[in-house]
């Protein structure tokens, strides 16, 4: 359960580090709580400080971005259950593609169903 004003982490090689909930998007009434799949709007808190200068984003950069690990239990209706040890996204372009060209860790195959098979594929694993 991600809401405003959370901190996550930046799963990908973008060049950001860290990141600041500012607003989830979804349909319907004004959304309390994000789960995997869904797309923010984050500020940039943070930077990698070995790529200053490869980087692809700055601090204060306000970005969207999709929820990919929780530290909330994802259920499965295979009477799966699991869990990340953190929050992360992984930073979209305005197109909604992916902003990096490696997806660092593992990633759970319910964004495959949320039509993010791009992010998949460049991940490392699938859970």
């Amino acid at each position: 359960m991600i809401q405003t004003q959370t901190l996550l982490k930046v799963s990908d090689n973008s060049g950001g580090k860290i990141v600041k909930c500012l607003k989830i998007l979804k349909k319907g009434t004004v959304p309390r709580f994000g789960f995997v799949g869904d797309i923010i709007v984050a500020s940039i808190k943070s930077i990698r400080t070995k790529n200053k200068l490869t980087s692809k984003v700055k601090k204060g950069d306000v970005v969207l971005a999709v929820i990919v690990k929780t530290k909330t239990t994802i259920h499965r209706p295979t009477s799966i259950s699991f869990r990340f040890p953190y929050n992360s996204v992984v930073l979209l372009t305005k197109q909604k593609k992916p902003m990096a060209s490696r997806i660092f860790g593992i990633i759970p195959k319910e964004l495959r169903s949320k039509k993010f098979s791009k992010i998949v594929s460049l991940s490392s694993g699938v859970v």
